[in-house]
């Protein structure tokens, strides 16, 4: 959990859509080759996609860089309009 009166701050970076890599992760909660779950500073971040595999892995320092092909990123807050699909609607009602 953030301490109180530290500031958020998140950075997420891609290449080609092949390597990203994700500062201020502070949890992997699940991940196979087509999806990955991440608890983040600035909340839950579904990263969906094909041959998906962390390349690294430090939450000591908020860091995970994964490779594969990105189809979609989304973070899941429970703000967005409609109803959520599938597992993570079910998971983050």
């Amino acid at each position: 959990m953030l301490e109180q009166g530290k500031t958020k701050r998140q950075e997420v970076k891609m290449l080609n859509r092949k390597v990203l890599d994700i500062s201020g992760v502070s949890n992997v909660d699940s991940f196979d080759n087509e999806e990955f779950l991440l608890e983040t500073e600035c909340g839950f971040l579904a990263i969906k996609g094909q041959n998906l595999h962390i390349k690294h892995l430090n939450l000591e320092q908020g860091q995970v860089a994964i490779e594969g092909l990105v189809h979609s990123l989304a973070y899941l807050d429970g703000q967005t309009s409609g109803k959520a699909k599938g597992l993570f609607g079910k998971l983050f009602k």
